[in-house]
């Protein structure tokens, strides 16, 4: 059998075409299967009456909306190659990742007009022929399509599938967290196989109402949008994170499940009210893209709802490791063990498995492992040997095979030739009442080589510096202690909710 990741929303609408598929919560647009299966063919007949074939590749700049979607799954159809933007970049950055790829066609939405203009002013700096708006036809420029005057008149007869299986289906940028972004390349056979782990580990059910506030340019969103086509489940799709309008959305699409990133799920937890926000029909939050402190877990079993923390990262295609829901209390703050279809094992730098309980680099290996970096064989090398992952994670190993997720390998701190993962310090102070959000990051010291510095959002305005200090002493060894503390704001933190430690250390470069 061929694998097309399009081809799974046609055969999904074969069997259940009368199912609710999607809800444009922005939009408050609903399709079923068989609504959005046509459109999304509409998409794809546009998309190649313009000269879009196989291999070409196609960059998305959108808000999550139903054009989002169908145009992933349109471009996917056809077997062009799908190239998810983040948002979030200015042009400069934009235009870097969209000539990486040699992207020749984009679809913009009309809020990123300033982005787009720019870039087409720009000329041969990008490769690309085909700008395509999608927003009101009278605000169109000269130089762009307008979305749906492409579509509108198109067939809704499926196209002729012109890729599968190794086939290249995305190429999706890395965060940029440590240098410039590299394209993670997934396949039709390495997305289907982020399916498959999936499907045979987590708690899905078909009919399942998921809860997406995540952005889909992030594959955190990205393969839950493909797995609810896979297992029948409805997306609920919000346009972006609202905190108060995630539990008004629980309540009322009846939600079973979703995924919010730590940052997310301590954001709704200011905002809950248990007299009007009713969550019965929740059965579990996953959370990931960073580890998630064990004070917000057990804060969310004391409202009842379950948080399975997940593992995983653009380059295994979402999956890697998971909390299942027997052992999402007993070994809260792990992020559980390797999914079905997925090995993981944690090293020492000779490459030797770490004893039980000794820190070392994570591992991933399987068939939804990325092909490679776009145009990077340099880094590919450097990232993928002997058909493992290394992922610059550090974890440990417990007794009965728990993986427990420490920090990244770039942020760990030496102080005194000790080992010190700054997660570890963040749980601390998480487990502070006043404390909003932390991130630690390391400094240099005359003493020590290096030593850690918390950088603090107060929730309470009267938490000092000895407040924090205070609280740290006793819960953790003496060369852990952060050596200060710095107040702001917010914390500065990329799509998929990871600190952008890289700007905290340019911006408290010493004690």
């Amino acid at each position: 059998m061929e694998t097309n990741i399009g081809s799974l929303l046609t055969k999904r609408t074969y069997l259940n075409p009368d199912s609710e598929a999607l809800f444009d919560v922005a939009q408050d647009r609903r399709f079923t299967y068989t609504e959005l299966n046509a459109r999304t063919n509409q998409v794809a007949h546009g998309l190649l009456s313009l000269g879009v074939r196989k291999g070409d590749r196609v960059a998305l700049l959108m808000m999550n909306s139903h054009e989002f979607v169908s145009s992933f799954f349109a471009v996917a159809k056809i077997g062009a190659v799908i190239v998810p933007l983040n948002w979030r970049l200015v042009a400069d950055e934009l235009e870097f990742i969209v000539k990486d790829a040699g992207a020749v066609a984009l679809i913009a939405g009309s809020e990123f007009d300033a982005s787009v203009n720019e870039l087409h002013a720009r000329g041969e700096r990008t490769d690309v022929k085909h700008w395509i708006r999608v927003g009101t036809a009278d605000s169109n420029p000269a130089f762009a399509q307008q979305f749906d005057s492409l579509v509108d008149s198109q067939s809704t007869d499926e196209p002729q599938v012109t890729a599968s299986n190794d086939d290249l289906l995305y190429i999706m940028y890395t965060s940029g967290t440590t240098g410039l972004p590299k394209g993670v390349m997934h396949t039709h056979n390495t997305q289907m196989a982020a399916l498959i782990t999936l499907n045979a580990t987590s708690d899905f059910c078909i009919g399942d109402r998921y809860l997406n506030p995540m952005p889909l340019f992030h594959v955190g969103a990205l393969t839950p949008a493909i797995l609810i086509a896979y297992r029948g489940l409805s997306h609920v799709l919000m346009r972006a994170f609202d905190p108060n309008a995630i539990w008004q959305l629980v309540k009322q699409e009846r939600i079973n499940n979703a995924l919010l990133v730590p940052a997310m799920l301590g954001a709704c937890r200011l905002v809950f009210d248990p007299k009007t926000h009713d969550h019965s029909t929740l059965r579990w939050f996953l959370s990931g893209a960073a580890p998630v402190p064990k004070a917000l877990i057990e804060a969310y079993q004391e409202m009842g709802i379950d948080i399975h923390q997940v593992y995983g990262l653009t380059e295994t295609c979402g999956p890697a490791c998971v909390t299942t829901p027997e052992d999402a209390i007993r070994k809260a703050g792990s992020t559980g063990k390797a999914y079905f279809h997925t090995d993981v094992a944690v090293v020492r730098p000779d490459g030797t498995v770490c004893d039980v309980e000794e820190a070392g680099e994570v591992l991933v290996r399987g068939d939804h492992i990325m092909t490679g970096y776009w145009n990077r064989p340099d880094a590919t090398a450097e990232s993928i040997k002997n058909g493992w992952l290394y992922t610059g994670d550090i974890a440990t190993v417990d007794a009965e095979g728990f993986i427990w997720i420490q920090d990244r390998l770039k942020d760990m701190i030496i102080s005194g030739g000790e080992n010190v993962y700054p997660a570890e310090i963040e749980n601390v102070i998480l487990g502070l009442a006043g404390i909003a959000d932390v991130a630690v990051i390391g400094v240099p010291s005359d003493k020590w080589g290096e030593t850690g510095l918390a950088v603090v959002v107060k929730k309470d305005a009267n938490i000092t510096e000895s407040d924090i200090i205070a609280h740290c002493d006793g819960k953790l060894a003496r060369f852990k202690m952060p050596s200060g503390i710095r107040f702001v704001d917010v914390i500065p933190r990329n799509a998929s909710g990871k600190a952008l430690k890289r700007e905290l250390r340019l911006q408290f470069p010493t004690l």
